[in-house]
């Protein structure tokens, strides 16, 4: 199997992601696998595992569109859309956008991950009373 089909089959995990494929990630990951996006930085399948479970009870109808991919040697490069509801704030379905970046051991394995996306705009300022804060924060620091 390819690099390229190893990214392959990760973008097919996070576009049919579901609470039941959580159970899946031992597949996509090495055993010392380092994850770190903007709420997390863990290390181990067991660990991120417990990541896709807590977002599942954070966040109603989750999923993943997986818009780029680039692939140079074992590292990968993914542009994505995430959506969801937020179960506590509001039922609008949500989007943020982001990059991963990803490494592969030779066995196809996800060694690192490591998720990029701007939070503030992508989140807090969609979460009432919060996003109104983060907005005028904004602003101020554009003047």
């Amino acid at each position: 199997m390819t690099h390229e089909d190893n990214l392959q089959r990760v973008v097919q995990f996070y576009e049919t992601l579901t609470f039941d494929s959580v159970s899946q990630v031992e597949r996509m990951y090495s055993q010392d696998a380092l994850f770190k996006d903007s709420f997390n930085e863990v290390r181990g399948i067991s660990a991120i595992t417990r990541i896709f479970l807590h977002m599942f009870s954070q966040v109603d109808t989750p999923r993943f569109v997986i818009k780029t991919k680039v692939m140079q040697d074992k590292t990968a490069f993914l542009t994505w859309d995430f959506y969801f509801r937020m179960k506590r704030f509001s039922k609008e379905e949500q989007c943020m956008r982001g990059v991963t970046h990803l490494e592969f051991s030779e066995d196809g394995l996800i060694t690192l991950h490591r998720d990029y996306c701007d939070v503030a705009e992508e989140l807090y300022e969609k979460i009432p009373m919060l996003g109104g804060l983060m907005r005028f924060l904004k602003n101020a620091a554009n003047k």
